[in-house]
């Protein structure tokens, strides 16, 4: 017996199954809150939770170290796109400052088989990503502000997400653990 010459593109399946998934929980998140704003908070906190623990994967795959400063942060981040969602976004639109930058997704794998009706434009599908990277910079010490400020979904070319770096966290030790 020979074996089928034409192989499945697992990356391209694992993809579309994270879709599919996202989506349906998407909808299920509108079906229960019944409210554009309330599930897109709810996009956000549940990133946040994904965020301070993935990172740690992150870490330990990588084996990568301290950043250095925003710029190596926007590197290691945009290495961890490609990693989780199999794109890499492009950094660019540098403040002045320096303290924030934009990722831009050319195309979006949450948003490939996804429209949005005309009630729900106000629904911040991608929020999620907003939340990860918020919740994955606390956990390295750094305070971020994330937001999306184009999207494929509301006819914009590409997705650009906004974070803008607030400050420093310190380490502290809980009350009475000293």
């Amino acid at each position: 017996m020979s074996r089928s010459s034409s192989r499945i593109d697992t990356k391209k399946v694992n993809s579309e199954l994270v879709t599919l998934t996202y989506g349906a929980l998407v909808a299920q998140m509108i079906k229960d809150l019944d409210n554009a704003d309330d599930v897109s908070k709810q996009l956000e906190r549940l990133g946040y939770n994904m965020g301070i623990r993935i990172v740690e994967d992150f870490l330990s795959k990588t084996g990568s170290g301290r950043c250095l400063d925003l710029k190596d942060t926007a590197d290691k981040v945009q290495m961890a796109f490609k990693m989780y969602l199999g794109v890499q976004p492009n950094v660019a639109n540098w403040s002045a400052a320096g303290d924030e930058f934009s990722f831009i997704l050319d195309s979006n794998p949450l948003t490939e088989l996804v429209e949005l009706p005309d009630d729900l434009k106000n629904l911040k599908y991608c929020n999620i990503i907003c939340g990860v990277l918020r919740g994955a910079l606390e956990m390295v010490h750094l305070d971020v502000q994330s937001w999306i400020v184009q999207d494929q979904l509301k006819g914009d070319s590409n997705t650009e997400i906004r974070l803008k770096f607030i400050r420093r966290l310190e380490d502290s030790i809980p009350a009475g653990e000293d």
